[in-house]
């Protein structure tokens, strides 16, 4: 068996640097890493340098516009878990100090509106409370003192009041119907949406309202009270779903109105406007049918921006930005014609214009909307991707990342789009790696289309030399194969380990038009799966690829499209590797919770008839192929993963092995639909390679 790029030693001393302060220099980092560490520019990525990378989140700009407040995580591998703390810098990237030392880390952190202090989640009391702290980070004091904590919160513009979510119990338990039975630990169940994603329901995240005086908060009411449905909503929504108008008189807030049946079917979300003096609730929303989320006020409170989709059950219909005039009650669709999602909204100070992130043939860059003409321009242009971006001034404060870059803060020039780099916070590991070159390429489809394939090269790339290569089938199905930056699927250490990695933006993902987006939705066997399988032809002619050393690797529905590949591929893969992917359409409906998604990519429950798009659906299925499987493969699936359940992996190894296949089943008893632990994430990297070396290297 072939030996992965490991060095020890580097791996000790990347380690040691995680745990380290942020804002380092480069004498510092020398301290660090001492002279026997890896020469800069020379070492490879392993899964335990992935690990120690610092994780920029939350970027919060100073009302005065001359400070950015952020969180970075580091993750520690020998305690398995991670911890967060503050940091704090003048906008052009000066005077970078940490705030916060504390083990139980920190969250949330938003300026109060006059400046004067930071409010933040922290465990510190064993439960998270709101605290407050000086800008230097002196003074730290807890504001509440909530029965089970709280999970977000925000500052009304007027500083009389603070909005909070927690979570709250409003069903009834086994022990509440039979309190005789205090240890019995079944659960009654009447409904649909009885558990999501990773979770069993048992409570609602609703939003209190709390008056705030010198740092006290007092009277907190529920303005959901009794209300069995969530703001936000689950289960990825955050406090960018609610937001305060500017007069601190209003809060608009999404939630998903729905129960049981009704909620597994829909997507639809609405935007609810809030009355603190009236205490009335109102649907901006009401008769849009698709999800409304992310509501922004304009600065002088008349205007609310949001992310609207149209159709309801399509959660990947396009996401497009709207604006209610809320004086006369006006709607508009702000970027219609404009085929692209948009995210992240945010007003000028003006209010006359509005930054959003949008994907644009693989890249996420920033563009500028005016409110009234309708007239956008797009800032950015490059090879990475833009997750955030916020108008201070003159200028743009955004975070950014790429293929070979975790996320960092930049400044952004919105006239030119020119960006420069200010927070720095890996810079101490990535001056010791050797990053892969990463390409794009357009390659002409089987039906004469162009589609964009992000080609990844190993480090010290030798034209002269073979190399085994992988094709990435990416999940979704509808989400880019961008410049993203992963800590799973990790292209630049697929290439670090020797290979060569084809990634293409198949058929069936944004940024490239709406109807190569939807072209997939009943057609899961069809073009998707042909453009998968172009892509790897046409990199496998290359004379540095050795045909006889092919794998194909994804997840979800890069999980599903290595099970059908596994039967319909003829003898091109010598290995396949398939993460929490669909083997059993027919299973996987009946086992899934959110119907909205196998309805509309299904066209229906297998047992609909005379239906065409279902019957083309369930014939696509990977177990009717399994006849025809010949090929190592690898099944990685999670327990907690309710979204593609863990019978779904199961079932493919034992197809597999009663097969005589050559087989290995990764399972992991406590992680979700992704690997969130350090320990389990190494595992999870080590066996990924350990299989791909033994079949595409041992045996090539």
């Amino acid at each position: 068996m072939s030996q992965h790029l490991l060095r020890p030693a580097a791996f000790l001393l990347l380690a040691m640097a995680a745990c380290q302060p942020s804002g380092r220099n480069d004498r510092k980092a020398a301290e660090v890493f001492g002279p026997h560490s890896i020469t800069a520019g020379s070492g490879m990525m392993t899964p335990e340098i992935l690990w120690s990378f610092g994780r920029i989140s939350d970027v919060q700009v100073s009302p005065d516009g001359k400070h950015i407040l952020y969180g970075v995580s580091y993750y520690d591998i020998p305690s398995n878990r991670s911890n967060r703390e503050l940091y704090i810098m003048d906008t052009d990237g000066g005077n970078k100090r940490r705030l916060t030392r504390t083990p139980e880390g920190e969250y949330n952190a938003r300026w109060r509106p006059d400046g004067q202090k930071i409010g933040y989640i922290s465990h510190a009391s064993g439960s998270g409370q709101l605290w407050e702290m000086n800008p230097d980070g002196s003074g730290p004091v807890m504001i509440t003192d909530v029965e089970g904590g709280i999970t977000g919160f925000a500052y009304s513009p007027d500083q009389t009041h603070i909005l909070f979510t927690r979570q709250v119990k409003l069903d009834k338990t086994t022990q509440d119907i039979h309190p005789d039975l205090p240890q019995a630990s079944g659960r009654i169940i009447d409904d649909l949406m009885y558990r999501h994603w990773d979770h069993w329901i048992d409570d609602y995240s609703h939003i209190f309202v709390a008056a705030y005086q010198n740092g006290k908060i007092t009277d907190p009411v529920d303005i959901m009270e009794g209300e069995k449905w969530d703001s936000p909503v689950r289960p990825f929504g955050g406090m960018e779903q609610i937001c305060w108008s500017p007069d601190g008189k209003t809060i608009a807030y999404t939630s998903k109105k729905l129960t049981g049946r009704d909620y597994t079917l829909s997507t639809n979300a609405d935007i609810y406007l809030y009355e603190l003096e009236k205490g009335t609730t109102r649907n901006l929303t009401e008769g849009m049918n698709g999800n409304d989320a992310a509501p922004v006020f304009s600065p002088d409170g008349r205007y609310l921006a949001w992310e609207s989709m149209e159709r309801d059950g399509y959660e990947s219909d396009l996401v497009r930005l709207f604006l209610a005039d809320l004086e006369t009650g006006e709607k508009i669709f702000l970027t219609e014609g404009f085929e692209q999602n948009v995210h992240g909204l945010t007003f000028t100070p003006g209010g006359s214009e509005i930054y959003f992130i949008s994907n644009h043939r693989g890249t996420d860059e920033i563009y500028r909307i005016h409110t009234h003409s309708g007239h956008m321009s797009r800032i950015t242009r490059g090879v990475h991707n833009y997750t955030s971006v916020t108008p201070v001034n003159e200028f743009l404060v955004a975070t950014r990342q790429s293929m070979s870059k975790p996320e960092e803060i930049y400044r952004v020039d919105p006239g030119t789009g020119e960006a420069t780099e200010i927070s720095f916070e890996n810079r101490h590991i990535l001056g010791q790696l050797t990053m892969g070159r990463v390409e794009s390429r357009w390659i002409t489809t089987t039906d004469n289309k162009q589609m964009l394939v992000w080609v990844i090269y190993p480090p010290h790339f030798d034209e002269s030399k073979t190399y085994p290569a992988l094709l990435y089938c990416q999940g979704g199905p509808q989400s880019t194969v961008s410049q993203f930056w992963s800590y799973r699927w990790n292209f630049q250490m697929m290439a670090a380990n020797g290979y060569i990695v084809v990634a293409p933006n198949r058929r069936g993902l944004p940024g490239f038009g709406t109807e190569w987006n939807e072209q997939i939705s009943g057609d899961y066997g069809g073009q998707n799966m042909q453009d998968l399988l172009r892509a790897i032809d046409v990199v496998a002619e290359e004379p540095w690829v050795d045909k006889n050393r092919l794998g194909a690797v994804g997840a979800s529905y890069g999980g599903y499209s290595v099970y059908w590949l596994a039967g319909n591929h003829e003898k091109r893969f010598k290995a396949f590797i398939a993460h929490d992917g669909m083997f059993n359409f027919e299973s996987q409906y009946l086992e899934t919770e959110e119907m909205w998604f196998p309805n509309r990519d299904f066209g229906g429950p297998f047992w609909e008839e005379n239906n065409p798009v279902v019957e083309r659906s369930y014939a696509a299925s990977p177990h009717r192929f399994v006849e025809n499987w010949d090929t190592p493969i690898l099944v990685i699936h999670g327990e907690r993963d309710y979204r593609v359940t863990i019978a779904q992996g199961i079932s493919a190894f034992n197809a597999a092995r009663l097969q005589d296949i050559p087989a290995r089943f990764l399972y992991f008893p406590d992680e979700n639909h992704w690997v969130l632990t350090p320990q389990n994430g190494i595992l999870w990297q080590r066996t990924f390679f350990d299989w791909l070396d033994r079949w595409l290297k041992d045996e090539g």
